[in-house]
């Protein structure tokens, strides 16, 4: 049964965190397919602020609240790693759909409850990787799918930046901080993403290494620094890197047996462009600017009113936290 024309998506925001305000509140606004309808907070000054930023119906005071609000279709959940477990099942369990932030849980078996509760109360649940909606990412993947590659034999991934907040969030154990789970889980994902690709199962979640090795660096009970290495059967091999002690870093290369592609800004929806090495050719193949989270916001709107799949499922979700377990263990 396809939705009644017209018909928006009623979006409630749990916290006021800053990728929040600065990118998906504002995403919401301009989905043509939703509504920013609401925000929870603990805190009266944030809610305050939020309502003289955003035209927003309701504003409550603590998530539960939020919740239990008829209005609300979907939630955006950005809170801190360690809390999302707890939250997105509740929100299943009210009924609402859930995009969640990155990492969808700490470890593969929150997510599968997570992915068990959403299905048990027949709501998506979408782990809000946005680089999945960039024209870069599409350029990656009809690159690949063009076999100008030849066999791929090696893809390496970087995600780091220079954290120079002592007080972030992203420090706290207790609240699932580390360089792993903020920012390495895109080269995982990434890595993931090519791996499927290359297999012939794109978006299948299929495709796990048959080993990984890993290193890290620990202050203060989380990982500033961690690098990995993953083998697949195929006898492809992958490198990720991540950090927060270091100047920014954020590109990929995947390299074939025929060629090179070189992927800068990997993750952003900048404009730019990719390089691809066929032997002595250097090409360069433009990438457009794009709205990644308005894309990501407005396809899982869609995929609610038409009852589909989103763009990025759960079984992609479950192994990425299987990757980041066993890299974990290996650290």
């Amino acid at each position: 049964m396809s939705a009644p024309p017209n018909r928006k998506i009623r979006w409630g925001v749990l916290g006021y965190a800053r990728i929040a305000r600065e990118s998906v509140m504002p995403a919401i606004v301009r989905a043509a397919n939703s509504e920013l309808h609401a925000l929870a907070s603990r805190d009266a000054a944030k809610l305050a602020e939020a309502r003289t930023r955003f035209k927003l119906a309701q504003t409550h005071v603590g998530y539960e609240a939020l919740l239990r609000d008829p209005d609300i279709d979907a939630v955006y959940l950005p809170l801190p790693n360690a809390q999302h477990r707890e939250w997105a099942i509740r929100a299943a369990e009210h009924g609402k759909h859930i995009l969640c932030e990155k990492p969808l849980g700490l470890n593969a078996a929150e997510c599968r409850e997570m992915s068990a509760a959403a299905a048990q109360h027949r709501v998506l649940l979408m782990e809000a990787f946005m680089y999945r909606y960039t024209e870069r990412t599409a350029r990656v993947c009809e690159v690949l799918r063009s076999g100008a590659l030849g066999e791929i034999r090696f893809i390496n991934a970087s995600f780091r930046f220079l954290l120079n907040r002592p007080d972030s969030i992203k420090l706290n154990p207790a609240l699932g901080g580390g360089a792993l789970y903020d920012v390495g889980c895109y080269p995982v994902n990434f890595i993931g993403l090519v791996a499927d690709e290359i297999a012939g199962r794109p978006g299948s979640g299929q495709m796990q290494p048959a080993a990984v090795s890993a290193q890290c660096v620990r202050t203060g009970g989380v990982d500033l620094v961690f690098s990995a290495l993953l083998k697949y059967s195929s006898g492809l091999v992958a490198a990720a890197h991540c950090g927060f002690n270091a100047h920014k870093r954020v590109a990929a290369e995947i390299v074939g047996s025929q060629g090179v592609l070189e992927v800068p800004d990997t993750y952003f929806d900048n404009p730019g462009e990719l390089t691809l090495t066929l032997g002595e050719e250097r090409r360069v193949i433009p990438v457009a600017a794009c709205e990644r989270y308005q894309r990501e916001v407005e396809d899982f709107a869609e995929a609610i009113l038409q009852r589909r799949p989103p763009r990025l499922g759960l079984a992609e979700s479950l192994r990425n936290a299987e990757v980041i377990d066993r890299l974990f263990a290996a650290a």
